[in-house]
């Protein structure tokens, strides 16, 4: 015979749980495409803007450096502006979701998604 649910509880718990955390793990992805990073070079003179996921959405270069005998230059800049803002994009990204796991009490060095 059966005595109460035994285990059944548990794991309704547990399922709600996971429900809850696919929740956050949606919402977090979602607030992802809304951070915005900005990464520099040239002290300033190109920064890229880019989302927490690592998505350019703007590059924006200072006028000056436009000498047509500097064209390695200006490419090295922007090239490195670029992964500037991809470098912070992977950063907040990570840190985000830091964040999350700690909220949800799972250990820091987790790796979500699975």
């Amino acid at each position: 015979m059966l005595k109460g649910l035994g285990g059944l509880g548990d794991m309704a718990k547990m399922m709600k749980a996971a429900q809850e955390m696919q929740t956050k793990m949606s919402d977090m992805q979602e607030s992802l495409s809304t951070i915005t990073v900005v990464g520099e070079s040239g002290a300033g003179l190109v920064r890229a803007t880019a989302t927490a996921k690592g998505v350019l959405t703007g590059l924006d270069i200072d006028p000056s450096i436009f000498n047509p005998d500097e064209k390695e230059v200006v490419e090295d800049l922007i090239l490195a502006a670029i992964k500037d803002a991809q470098a912070k994009a992977q950063e907040r990204s990570e840190s985000e979701m830091s964040r999350l796991t700690e909220e949800l009490g799972l250990p820091k060095d987790m790796n979500l998604p699975f």
